[in-house]
């Protein structure tokens, strides 16, 4: 059981879609005082791999917005689904590459348009070698 764990036990407790704290009121739910890194907005990020009190409210179903660092306050939102720490994190399938070529090779395809009568061998400012 870590330090956190009873503001999972809190949270999942609640019946609403929002639950609105301050820190005092975490810290009363923990018993214990937050650490220092409570002042940066990393800290109350939902990334899984911050730090462990980030993993319990996201087991516990919930992400947090609207952290107000000065105003020493934010809000948990239950989330449709609980999330598990990985789920936000899922590494996509890796696929093969034709060898010899780099992984990275057509990694833009499709991102580009050019308007067709478009001449890619032309400056796009015929004046510009002029005025050097």
């Amino acid at each position: 059981m870590t330090k956190y764990a009873p503001l999972g036990d809190y949270l999942q407790k609640q019946r609403g879609c929002e639950v609105r704290m301050t820190f005092a009121q975490i810290e009363r739910v923990i018993g214990g005082k937050l650490p220092p890194s409570q002042h940066t907005r990393a800290w109350w990020s939902n990334n899984p791999w911050n730090n462990v009190m980030t993993k319990v409210w996201l087991d516990a179903g919930f992400i947090t917005e609207q952290v107000d660092i000065e105003g020493r306050k934010l809000v948990f939102r239950r989330v449709a689904k609980e999330h598990t720490p990985m789920e936000h994190f899922e590494e996509a399938p890796q696929k093969p590459f034709a060898p010899g070529r780099h992984p990275l090779f057509g990694a833009l395809k499709g991102l580009i348009r050019i308007p067709p009568g478009t001449d890619l061998t032309q400056p796009a400012d015929p004046e510009w070698g002029k005025n050097a």
